[in-house]
């Protein structure tokens, strides 16, 4: 059974940074690819980052490119998201899921969403 568990996210200001790691079990981590999504409400679910298996393809939205960081430990079966600069668009529940697809960051190719996890940022 696929197990995908987010954390890290919280309240911050307008400029300031938030690490959120996702801790995933059940699969063979190095085989799938990991994307970071986010929902705001009354809004649809949108890729924010993504990695390949072997961290050699990342993709990232348009409204964090230059912002965020996505990151991978396949060893600690582990992807990161460091969000910088963080704004107050950003604000929304940010979901880890994995995809076994062709490396995309679209949200109906992956699988096995987490619970989510809160990112608030206040101007």
């Amino acid at each position: 059974q696929v197990r995908v568990v987010e954390s890290g996210g919280g309240s911050v200001q307008a400029g300031g940074s938030l690490r959120l790691a996702c801790v995933v079990s059940g699969v063979t981590f190095g085989r799938v690819h990991m994307g970071w999504f986010h929902q705001a409400p009354g809004k649809e679910r949108e890729g924010v980052a993504c990695i390949s298996t072997d961290s050699s393809i990342t993709y990232y939205g348009s409204s964090v490119k230059g912002r965020f960081t996505i990151s991978r430990d396949n060893a600690k079966n582990t992807v990161y998201l460091q969000m910088n600069s963080l704004k107050p668009e950003d604000t929304a529940t940010y979901y880890c899921a994995a995809s076994s697809s062709a490396f995309s960051c679209l949200a109906p190719n992956y699988f096995d969403w987490g619970q989510g996890t809160l990112v608030t940022v206040s101007s």
